[in-house]
């Protein structure tokens, strides 16, 4: 059966990276709404959808949907989440749940209640790079995790107007308070340090202890340039490392012999390093940042199907670490 969704939200990242890959599966974009009415009818002509509306609660009435999806603010997605949960629907909405883990929880809730799933767009989960190495880690091949390293860095002008930060925090750090338990397992406990050389523009390492045994520390802030790659990952194992470049790059080194002074020296497979990066020459419509590779699990969960599709619960762990990270940075 084709789902049908009402989706909420027309601006640049629903129309240039979310619904392009919804449309690329069994769905049809049944109703669209956005309070701007040139960049809602601009969505309607994009993808073929003519119910539009800038009212989410007439979306949201719509007869005949079988899901709600929302891209728009943080308030928003708690308002117009409960709004949809409510009224029977199931939802995706991207990431953050809401302006707070007090919020975030009221969605869990509110999904309990309904016995609707509520799915989260934590497509980092989903990044090329992120799935290769997770696999990996699952496999039983790389054995038993030691540490994370990292970083995830963006430019201050990404955020301008949010000097406090918030948006950097809801819409940027997030990411990593989930990724990193994805990788490695759940968190124990978290501390942080920061530098601040100028207004707007900071550095924190965040530190984390894991259940598992492991420790990490990923550096986050807003002090790169967007047009460099701002994205690495190393986990660190018993004479094993994986690294993961920009989300698209994996190398994974194994524990090689010396070949300099052996004449019989060749590649193994089961002790060289191995890497992989995508073909972009390529005439395919691939997705390496992950959203359509999330919308897979995401779809058949709206549909009632079990899928390893990013729960509100797990997003209430992330806000809740995301706010356990402020308090420690005094932000």
């Amino acid at each position: 059966m084709t789902l049908k969704i009402g989706w909420i939200g027309c601006g640049t990242h629903a129309t240039q990276m979310l619904l392009p890959q919804f449309v690329r599966h069994d769905v049809q974009l049944a109703a669209l709404c956005d309070i701007d009415g040139r960049r809602l009818a601009a969505a309607g002509r994009q993808f073929g959808v003519s119910t539009l509306t800038s009212d989410a609660e007439e979306l949201i009435r719509t007869p005949g949907i079988d899901a709600v999806g929302m891209a728009v603010g943080p308030d928003q997605h708690l308002l117009f989440g409960k709004a949809a949960l409510r009224r029977g629907l199931p939802v995706f909405m991207e990431k953050p749940p809401s302006g707070s883990a007090a919020g975030a929880r009221e969605l869990m809730s509110a999904s309990e209640k309904a016995g609707k799933p509520l799915l989260l767009g934590f497509m980092k989960r989903y990044s090329a790079g992120n799935k290769v190495a997770a696999n990996i880690l699952r496999s039983g091949r790389f054995g038993d995790i030691y540490g994370l390293t990292g970083y995830y860095m963006t430019a201050p002008g990404y955020f301008a107007g949010n000097v406090d930060y918030t948006g950097f925090f809801l819409h940027h750090c997030v990411h990593y308070m989930d990724l990193v338990s994805f990788l490695v397992s759940p968190v124990s406990k978290l501390t942080a340090r920061k530098v601040e050389k100028d207004r707007g523009k900071i550095l924190f390492h965040v530190h984390f202890d894991f259940e598992c045994g492991a420790i990490g520390t990923i550096a986050m802030g807003t002090a790169q340039s967007r047009g460099a790659p701002v994205e690495r990952i190393e986990i660190m194992g018993d004479h094993q490392r994986l690294e993961v470049d920009n989300v698209i790059e994996v190398r994974w080194n194994r524990n090689p012999p010396f070949k300099v002074d052996d004449p019989a020296a060749s590649l193994s497979d089961t002790t060289d390093s191995l890497t992989w990066k995508p073909n972009f020459t390529a005439a395919a419509n691939e997705d390496p940042k992950g959203y359509y590779s999330l919308l897979a699990d995401v779809l058949p969960a709206l549909a009632g199907a079990e899928t390893p599709a990013p729960s509100i619960r797990d997003g209430v762990v992330a806000m809740e670490r995301l706010e356990a990270l402020r308090r420690e940075l005094s932000l």
